[in-house]
Order: structure tokens, then C-alpha cells, then sequence
């Protein structure tokens, strides 16, 4: 008897996503991204308060980042911009092990010492309905969200939330698949076919520009090309290639349980253009990212 399908587990997903990240340029994708643009992102966060130590301050929030190395990266181009400036981080984050991932980090980084950092082990929506309830609305110069509107349940309103935490002059940075992705692709055709996820949500970057225009916020759109090498997925047996299968479907072992037609045609469409190119034998995928950067 074949298992039904069934989504990954927060668990399981950590592993999934770890086989995406090791044959994936996501990391290259945001490293260029932090050299061409953010530079002048920081410089446009003018607000020094002086805080009770009487440094100048920043606060940053951080929401559901799988990438904590991104982040530190982002916070190390604040530094570098402001000069002196103490910087005062907030991550909110469910998954303990992420939270954990994090925190090594950070304590194996010596160049921190003007960082503070304030972990909420909380979705998005728990952190957003703490705040209300204390009445403690915190005003934040840089707020960012990689890769985790995927996994709110009320995206516009959560937008709107943390777009009313910023500070005068402050930013906020939403990191989304892009149109271009072999994801909008995918999903478009297949998401009925697979299990629903612990979001509900697939959305790439023009679900977010719409909601942004919605709420009559000004915001710019840049585009980075990132490909994902999926080769192994079509290799019969290969462990890898199934972690990345479950990754793409967001299912517990999807070749081992989902029906042999769907397994063919979803293996079929992830060759097509629209998905895929070709390079060297090898099939790349595309994972482009949009970066989406709204004012205050």
C-alpha cells in the first residue's frame, strides 16, 4: 500500500530546504543584491535617536529569515554606513532550529559588539498580536522579510502591520520568488495537485506589488537572476534529488507516494522553459528573487 501525501513537517522542511541552499545560488543571489543596493538602502535610513547610553541607535526587525548569514551580512552594511551606530535587532522567528542556527552564529561573529539582539520565537501574527496587546509599538528604521510571506495567513494585513512599525525614513525590505521563477510556473499549474502547505500561500512578486499599490505605499522592484541545479531529481533512487523533490512539492517524500502520472507530468513540466534551463548536461532550475524595497 502506497502512503497518501502528506506536507512536510517544520523538521522536515529544515531539511529539505538545507538540499535546496547547498545546490542553489540564493546565497549568490542575495550577497549581489547587498552589494549593489544596499549600500544606498542603509544610507537612506537617516534616523539617529540617542539612546539612553547616548550612542546613536538603530533598530532593525528581522521576520522569519532562513538566513541568518544574510541577515548579519545586511546589519554589517548598516555598520559600515553609520559608522558608530548601535544597532538594536529584533528576530521574530517560529522554527526553534533556525532561532538556534542564529544564535551560534552570532556567537561565533566578533565583530557584533555595537549589535544587540532580541529573539521572539514567534510567527509573524503572535508577534503582531503581542505588540497590540502590551500597546508597545515599536518603531523600527529597517524591518526585512526574506522569503516568508509564503507563511502568513493574511498577507495584506500583515504588510500593513509591519509597514506602520517603521520610522520616519525607515524601510521596509520584502524579499519574494520572482514572476520570472520557474516557481510562478509551477505553481500555477500544480498547487491543486499537491498537498496544501502550512501556508496556503503561493505568491510570488506581483501578489506583493499589488497589495503595496493597494495601500498606496511607494516601493521599487529589483530583480536578481538565481538558478537552483535540480539535475538529481530525475535520478531514480538518488536520496538528494528526493529531498529536492520534496522541497519543490512541499511533500514528504513525493516520489515514493504521490501517483506515478502526477510524479511524470510534474517531472515533465520542470524540464520545460518556462521552468528550467539547460547548462552542461545539468538542469537549472530558476529561482529568481525579487527585492522589493517600500518607504516609511
Amino acid at each position: 500500500v502506497i502512503p497518501s501525501m502528506r506536507s512536510l513537517t517544520a523538521e522536515e522542511y529544515v531539511e529539505a530546504f538545507k538540499s535546496f541552499l547547498d545546490h542553489s545560488t540564493e546565497h549568490q543571489c542575495m550577497d549581489e543584491f547587498n552589494k549593489e543596493q544596499m549600500p544606498n538602502i542603509a544610507a537612506g535610513i537617516t534616523r539617529l535617536c540617542l539612546s539612553t547610553s547616548h550612542k546613536a541607535e538603530h533598530a532593525s526587525l528581522l521576520l522569519g529569515d532562513f538566513l541568518a548569514g544574510a541577515d548579519l551580512k545586511m546589519i554589517r552594511i548598516l555598520q559600515a554606513v553609520h559608522p558608530g551606530v548601535f544597532i538594536d535587532n529584533e528576530i521574530v522567528e517560529p522554527n526553534p532550529q533556525h532561532v538556534a542556527a542564529y544564535k551560534e552564529l552570532v556567537n561565533q561573529a566578533p565583530d557584533l559588539q555595537n549589535v544587540s539582539f532580541i529573539w521572539h520565537q514567534l510567527t509573524s501574527l503572535e508577534y503582531e498580536q503581542q505588540v497590540k496587546e502590551k500597546g508597545t509599538h515599536k518603531k523600527f528604521d529597517f524591518i526585512h522579510m526574506i522569503q516568508m510571506l509564503y507563511r502568513v495567513e493574511d498577507i495584506p494585513n500583515t504588510i500593513k502591520f509591519f509597514h506602520s512599525c517603521l520610522d520616519h525614513h525607515g524601510k521596509l525590505l520584502i524579499i519574494i520568488l520572482s514572476d520570472s521563477s520557474g516557481w510562478a510556473s509551477l505553481w500555477k499549474k500544480y498547487r491543486d495537485c499537491l498537498p496544501a502547505t502550512d501556508s496556503g500561500h503561493y505568491i510570488t512578486s506581483s501578489g506583493i506589488t499589488e497589495v503595496l499599490q493597494r495601500l498606496g505605499v511607494e516601493h521599487r522592484v529589483y530583480e536578481f537572476p538565481s538558478g537552483w541545479d535540480i539535475t538529481e531529481c530525475f535520478i531514480e533512487g538518488d536520496a538528494v534529488g528526493g529531498r529536492m523533490m520534496d522541497f519543490l512539492t512541499g511533500t514528504k517524500n513525493f516520489l515514493g507516494t504521490a501517483p506515478p502520472a502526477l510524479r511524470r507530468r510534474l517531472q515533465e513540466a520542470l524540464c520545460q522553459p518556462e521552468c528550467s534551463s539547460t547548462r552542461d548536461g545539468r538542469v537549472i532550475f530558476s529561482n529568481n528573487l525579487s527585492m522589493i524595497v517600500v518607504e516609511s
